[in-house]
């Protein structure tokens, strides 16, 4: 492998080569300078953001070690470790390749046209050295000569297109700060003093960078304005590296870049002024990430004040973190001005319907599923909606009922919450003790019962007196037929069971998740269905249908009963666990002047 600069004598050194673009092979180099007798090397099994164990180290080969020109015995400890048995005090030089052909944010990707890594994927942790000054060298070769670099990293000795070497503090850094490369589109621009670069790889020639930088600029300003005022950042300049793919959504937050995906499609248009729905989630995914640069990345569970890469890390706090953040992502697009107060609620509308069409939320409270977030919402199946609940959109409702109880007692807002917890804190390891602290501090009365009851508990939110307070209204709507059968399908050219609901009509007929969909008996009529709308048209006023269903080979003929279902206004104190709660809600305006308060 090429050397493109030479080690720092004091710092641990990695030379990372795109060495075979078809072969997708990283090959790295890192270089020791004071290595114990018995130095224990390491890749992280899971990644920050990401909660989930993805043994990065399978990708892991030809892992070879040397002291000049000696060869020195590895002995592979367990699936992750490695120990080397060296002279101490003598450079130590590991040599091994990574397989990246994971197209996600969270690992490692290399082809003819485009590479992309986190270091948990590709840089081996010096156990004992961590706190140490670690540099990387990226090397260019003939292949990706007109290749361009970016990261979060900075810079030491770098070409014009950004390969070379670029140093961390310690390891910590050094793997939050992804790097991309490649020929992608770049663009430029300064929020509230801060210069933010923007890259996207993968964009359709119909894809107008300048819309997106304006609109990302005025978010970024917005944010920094919502922790600060006036204020400055707490990152000196800030990186986005976003992939547009046929079809993908997805993004994972660092300290100073995060790394996005997103379908191309999505992407706004040149000579196209209209803001379509895809363009909107991916604003709310920038909004998102981009927030998790303060609630998470520094801001942050106590029990992440030093990340484990060995195991599993638990919180209990995910419901605030990722919620708080869910929360707060399309309200700072209403008041960057990015959409208008209909679009806003319309995004909670979706959100209130997600957990309401959640049977699992009877099962888990926010803060179980937390913790559970390693074992259960990264490792979805078939019966994740019975069973729990996602900490994202509940914890975002959890935050939204908090905002607005704060604000119909008059005394502070949510907004006021998070600053002073900011300051509280120093920016750092917080608590759940911390937000009750402060909840009390401005709001002059303990929050104890309503956390109680919203987080540690399955008890439904109290979100129609809560909103009505505030301007809006929350009326139930007739469900979508989805609902009404409940379950979760899959439609092309037949409809494919995806979910099966707890306690809804199919479940009670039989019909099973893998199951086919094929067909419905009406009256003794045989109907042939591709979608579930197919079931409304066919059935029409009728109740008592057969379901014609093929599993394992078989056909099946299922009876499947339906209970009329029509819209009505739920009770107002839908936080007692006795009140009806609806399937399916909508948001209308009922007081704009008590809105414009809320969102403005």
């Amino acid at each position: 492998m090429p050397s493109t600069r030479k080690p720092e004598s004091a710092a641990i050194h990695y030379l990372v080569e795109p060495a075979d673009l078809h072969g997708h092979l990283f090959r790295i180099a890192l270089t020791i300078p004071h290595p114990s007798a018995q130095q224990e090397v390491s890749l992280p099994i899971w990644i920050p953001g990401s909660y989930l164990v993805r043994e990065f180290s399978k990708n892991l080969q030809e892992l070879k070690a040397h002291q000049g020109t000696r060869e020195v015995k590895l002995t592979q400890l367990d699936k992750h470790r490695w120990q080397a048995e060296c002279s101490p005090n003598k450079p130590l030089v590991l040599s091994y390749a990574v397989c990246a052909y994971d197209t996600s944010v969270r690992t490692a990707w290399l082809d003819a046209s485009r590479g992309f890594f986190n270091g948990t994927s590709l840089c081996l942790r010096v156990q004992g050295q961590e706190t140490q000054r670690h540099t990387l060298d990226i090397a260019s070769t003939p292949a990706t000569a007109t290749w361009s670099v970016a990261t979060g990293l900075s810079p030491v000795k770098t070409d014009k297109k950004g390969f070379g070497l670029y140093a961390a503090a310690n390891y910590d850094e050094l793997v939050d700060c992804p790097v991309e490369m490649g020929l992608f589109w770049t663009g430029r621009f300064t929020a509230c003093g801060v210069p933010h670069r923007f890259v996207v790889a993968g964009a359709a020639p119909s894809f107008d960078g300048k819309r997106l930088l304006a609109d990302t600029q005025k978010i970024c300003e917005t944010a920094i304005r919502f922790w600060h005022g006036e204020g400055k950042a707490p990152f000196k300049s800030y990186l986005f590296m976003l992939n547009a793919v046929g079809d993908g959504y997805g993004g994972l937050e660092h300290r100073n870049s995060t790394a996005l995906i997103c379908g191309r499609r999505d992407l706004p248009r040149v000579d196209e002024a209209r803001t379509g729905d895809g363009y909107t989630t991916l604003l709310g995914l920038i909004s998102h990430e981009y927030f998790h640069a303060w609630n998470v990345k520094r801001l942050r569970p106590a029990d992440f004040a030093q990340y484990d890469y060995t195991r599993e890390n638990y919180t209990e706090l995910l419901w605030f973190f990722e919620g708080f953040t869910s929360y707060y992502d399309d309200l700072l697009l209403r008041r960057a001005g990015l959409i208008d107060d209909a679009a806003y609620l319309k995004l909670i509308t979706k959100t209130i319907n997600q957990v309401l069409q959640t049977p699992g939320r009877a099962v888990q409270t926010v803060a179980q599923a937390s913790f559970d977030a390693w074992v259960k919402y990264y490792r979805q199946d078939e019966n994740t909606p019975n069973a729990t609940v996602s900490y994202y959109t509940k914890g975002s409702l959890v935050a939204l009922c908090l905002d607005l109880a704060l604000r119909r007692e008059g005394k502070t807002s949510l907004d006021e919450v998070m600053r002073t917890l900011w300051l509280r804190c120093q920016g750092g390891p917080m608590s759940q003790d911390d937000l009750l602290a402060v909840l009390k501090e401005l709001s002059d009365r303990p929050f104890d019962t309503e956390l109680a009851r919203w987080v540690h508990s399955t008890a439904e939110l109290p979100l129609a007196e809560l909103l009505e307070a505030n301007g809006v209204l929350l009326k139930a709507e007739t469900p979508q037929w989805a609902q009404r059968l409940g379950l979760r399908v899959g439609e092309n050219h037949s409809v494919q069971i995806k979910t099966v609901l707890r306690g809804g009509p199919a479940e009670k007929a039989g019909i099973a998740a893998g199951d086919e969909w094929l067909g419905i008996d009406v009256k003794g009529q045989g109907w042939r269905i591709s979608k579930l709308e197919d079931v409304a048209f066919y059935a029409g006023t009728e109740t008592s249908l057969t379901a014609l269903v093929a599993r394992d080979g078989r056909l099946l003929r299922l009876p499947l009963e339906l209970s009329a279902r029509s819209a009505s206004t739920p009770p107002k104190k839908t936080s007692r666990t006795t009140a009806t709660v609806p399937d399916t809600v909508s948001l209308s305006i009922a007081n704009a002047a008590a809105l414009g308060r809320w969102l403005n």
